[in-house]
């Protein structure tokens, strides 16, 4: 055994080995090292096998396990392959074509290229014929197919377009009645085939019926956003590189932009009609269900015990605060029984005395003859007399007879016709003030009456009241809000009606009799017709007591009637703006309309909807402020 400084313990030499002495060896240093590049890809690979090689080796290996691959590549051979018409080559299988239809859309690149190299050297038109096979002239020959075929799959836009048209795809959709039968079998793998499609690579696992509710519900939730790559511009019809133009090959691209949305469409359609019926006839569904309604009726339960509980305390509550209330009821009854009792004694105790000092009064005045000489000034004593009895308060009459029991006659009397002067001055101002308040509630109505409770209306005002009331019917949303806002628009005296403004005055000029309204009319009608007398007639300048009564009529014609309104409604669809002759073919189609009648009364619907939508869009905007 040899020691050496540093180390703690060295194996035997064996014979023939050298042993060498050397000195403390330095501590080693960490340096932290990221690997870019190929050689972190090599660094993946390592750590995902649990192995220790070099880039060189993993490089290698790769190279030798493709040429095994390749070597073990086996196509085959596609029958129909010498009958396939080169000029039909977007319905041919071209994985077909080159021997891969055992492996399709999962060929690689290189077993794609490798196939159309062993295609080739075999069919070939130059080997075929240096084996003395007669040899098609032109790009009739089997072999523009193999040719085809090598250029849609070697490029990957046109392969994923192919792919996703692949002939041998199976599209179809299992019934609910098939579904139910055995589920997991009759789904799972259609779910699995179509995930082909899916942007996402990580799909959803179909599960089991074990799965948790987490699970399924990932599961439907995964394919009802299902975002599919899949794309139909292989079946397009037509090319845009054999458009002549630009404006031809920009309506070949609009044709086929409309084809793949449509297939599209109906693509996602199929999903989803898979996905629905897969959810209607999922046992876990049901069973997630029942263990739902199973938790809502326990819990239900569970509640409503609380609540019966709460309720039953609530209901001992209740009853102690209605006996307490009841109690306290009865004692506030007696308390304000004896009240009550207590004010009528009081009330009964004044009337007794009232009455006895009105007694008193009256036999005072009479023992003295009312104080007078004279029977006539007597009687009006007497009238006096009792006007105080009904007027004086008790305080009142006992201090007067006090002073009629100590006074000398004169005295008395003087003191009777002043307590009389200020009772007739009080029974006066009552009386004027009764009758200024009926002057003024009089006057409010008069004011009210003749204003419609708004600013004065001038005849123009009037006017246009008049043609939005027929312009806008009853029913019209808001109506009286949009008669007031186009007043407002049209009118040229400047002031601002409101919706309460506008029924007031239509009201009152309902109120008015037949003559007075037929006067504000004509009115109304003569200062419209100076102001327009170029404009020929229409439902806007018609007769403003026309169009208040709701007549749609001008001077010259009869009104239009519901049937001869839809006939002309429905010959306005039947022959649109580019008919020839259209207004004579309208009018042949409502019976005892010329053509003017027909085209004047589209005018005035046009004119009536263009009004009513400028006045129903201001209230809808004042309404959203």
């Amino acid at each position: 055994m040899v020691a050496c400084e540093g180390v703690n313990m060295l194996k035997e030499a064996l014979e023939g080995q050298v042993t060498l002495v050397c000195n403390t060896t330095a501590g080693s240093v960490q340096v932290q090292v990221e690997p870019v590049g190929r050689w972190f890809e090599a660094f993946l690979k390592r750590r995902d096998r649990n192995v220790s090689a070099s880039f060189q080796e993993l490089e290698e290996e790769e190279e030798l396990s493709e040429e095994e691959a390749d070597e073990e590549l086996q196509l085959e051979e596609y029958p129909l392959l010498k009958t396939l018409d080169p000029k039909d080559w977007k319905n041919q299988d071209h994985y077909a074509v080159l021997g891969l239809v055992h492996m399709r859309y999962k060929a690689t690149q290189k077993q794609i290229k490798a196939a159309h190299k062993a295609m080739v050297l075999k069919h070939h038109p130059d080997k075929r014929k240096a084996a003395g096979e007669q040899i098609v002239k032109g790009d009739n020959d089997y072999f523009t197919c193999i040719t085809k075929a090598i250029e849609i799959l070697s490029d990957p836009v046109k392969r994923r377009a192919f792919d996703s048209v692949d002939p041998t795809f199976d599209n179809t959709v299992p019934s609910k009645a098939e579904g139910k039968e055995k589920f997991f079998d009759v789904f799972a793998p259609v779910f699995e085939r179509n995930a082909r499609w899916s942007t996402k690579k990580h799909v959803a696992a179909f599960g089991s019926m074990d799965s948790s509710f987490e699970e399924v519900d990932n599961f439907y939730s995964f394919w009802y956003s299902f975002d599919s790559w899949r794309e139909f511009s292989y079946l397009d019809e037509e090319e845009k590189e054999k458009a002549e133009c630009r404006d031809e090959r920009r309506w070949i691209e609009k044709q086929n932009r409309a084809s793949r949305a449509q297939r599209k469409k109906e693509e996602m359609n199929r999903i989803r009609t898979l996905v629905d019926t897969a959810y209607s006839c999922d046992p876990r569904i049901k069973k997630f269900k029942e263990e739902e309604k199973a938790r809502k009726e326990s819990e239900k339960k569970a509640k409503a015990e609380a609540k019966k509980k709460e309720q039953e305390e609530k209901e001992r509550a209740r009853q102690a605060e209605m006996e307490a209330a009841r109690l306290a009821r009865e004692k506030e009854e007696e308390e304000a029984k004896q009240a009550a009792q207590q004010a009528k004694k009081e009330k009964e105790a004044q009337k007794k005395a009232i009455k006895k000092e009105r007694q008193k009064l009256r036999t005072t005045c009479k023992n003295c003859n009312y104080f007078v000489d004279s029977e006539v000034e007597s009687v009006r004593m007497m009238e006096d007399v009792e006007k105080l009895c009904d007027r004086l308060e008790l305080m009142s009459l006992q201090t007067l007879n006090e002073l009629l029991a100590s006074g000398s006659k004169q005295e008395s009397r003087a003191a009777i016709e002043t307590q009389v002067q200020e009772v007739n001055a009080q029974l006066q101002r009552e009386r004027e003030a009764e009758v200024k308040t009926q002057q003024a509630a009089r006057s409010s109505e008069n004011t009210n009456a003749g204003s419609g409770g708004s600013k004065g209306w001038n005849e123009e005002d009037l006017q246009l009241l008049i043609k939005a009331v027929n312009l806008f019917p009853a029913g019209t949303n808001a109506r009286w809000e949009v008669i007031a806002n186009y007043m407002n628009l049209h009118s040229g005296s400047g002031i601002k009606r409101t919706a309460k403004d506008v029924i007031n005055k239509a009201k009152t000029l309902q109120k008015l009799d037949p003559h007075q309204k037929e006067e504000v009319n004509k009115k109304a009608f003569e200062k419209f017709k100076k102001e327009h007398s170029a404009v020929p007639p229409t439902v806007d300048n018609a007769m403003p007591s026309e169009r208040f009564e709701g007549s749609a009529s001008d001077t010259t014609s009869a009104p239009w009637t519901t049937e001869e309104q839809k006939l002309l409604e429905q010959a306005l669809k039947t022959y649109p703006v580019n008919t020839p002759e259209r207004w004579d073919k309208i009018a042949a189609t409502v019976p005892g309309r010329t053509k003017k009648d027909c085209m004047k009364r589209y005018k005035e619907l046009v004119e009536m909807i263009k009004a009513k939508k400028a006045a129903q869009e201001q209230v809808a905007a004042k309404s959203k402020k």
